[in-house]
């Protein structure tokens, strides 16, 4: 048998919901084991296939437990198990890395049974996913206030600045960062209240973080991440506050951003 049909064949055995003896079953043509894998007196070939393919569903369940600690602590072990069980039959993974088993988790939970009296499940995953894929994006060098500093005066109105890499924002239709404060906090979680938010999460020293946005914050940092000019920025605030005088909550805006790292300044790839 060519390798790249032997990896095919094993990757189907090994992942079939009911075990190898499932997958073996929907074969199209006879498959002998014991001419793949090498048994013995202990193990069978077909029992190390399965010893294999345990290993390998516990080790996705591991990582989407570490992935989605909230979800899990909602749901609990067994229900939990259970999701990750349907969600890997519908999205068995097809990256080479295991960072990207859980990435459509949140909106295989649309609609999801397990969701009927917990609808803010969603919401959670997605957040949790968000750090996740935050924590591993790319690196670069943020504006600092040094750097901002030496602007000439006359180049503020056209200063284009852009969001960091690590930095996204979220609509959320829950506040289920309770929920994850909760959890990190070691405290039992509860059902958060309904209410459209604008979440930031971020990675800076390492570390990443979230919050809630202002009003005005958000399509400020949304601006800054298309490419807008200072001035566009300025302007937006203005009107989404409806602030006489804007220049006060943008000047404490722009001073949190650039302590946070993010920002990327001018000519930044």
């Amino acid at each position: 048998m060519e390798l790249a049909s032997l990896q095919k064949l094993l990757y189907r055995l090994i992942t079939a919901p009911g075990g190898v003896d499932e997958g073996l079953a929907h074969e199209r043509s006879a498959v002998d084991l014991r001419n793949l894998v090498r048994g013995d007196d202990r193990l069978s070939a077909r029992d190390r296939l399965g010893i294999y393919a345990n290993a390998y569903f516990y080790r996705l369940l591991e990582v989407c437990r570490e992935d989605f600690p909230a979800t899990a602590a909602i749901l609990g072990d067994a229900d939990f198990h259970n999701l990750i069980t349907g969600y890997l039959i519908e999205h068995p993974p097809t990256e080479p890395s295991i960072h990207y088993a859980g990435h459509d988790l949140a909106d295989f939970l649309k609609g999801h049974p397990l969701c009927a009296a917990r609808r803010f499940l969603p919401d959670l995953a997605r957040l949790e996913r968000t750090l996740v894929e935050v924590f591993h994006a790319a690196d670069a060098i943020a504006l600092d206030a040094a750097s901002l500093a030496r602007v000439e005066p006359a180049r503020w109105p056209t200063l284009r600045m852009a969001l960091h890499p690590a930095a996204r924002l979220v609509d959320l239709a829950w506040h289920v960062e309770q929920v994850m404060r909760a959890v990190e906090a070691g405290s039992v979680p509860h059902p958060p209240p309904a209410a459209a938010i604008k979440l930031l999460v971020w990675r800076h020293a390492d570390r990443v973080h979230y919050r809630e946005l202002e009003p005005g914050e958000a399509g400020a940092l949304t601006l800054a991440g298309s490419g807008s000019t200072f001035g566009e920025i300025c302007a937006a605030v203005a009107q989404e506050t409806g602030a006489p005088d804007a220049a006060p909550l943008i000047t404490r805006f722009l001073r949190r951003w650039v302590s946070d790292g993010l920002l990327l300044g001018p000519g930044s790839p």
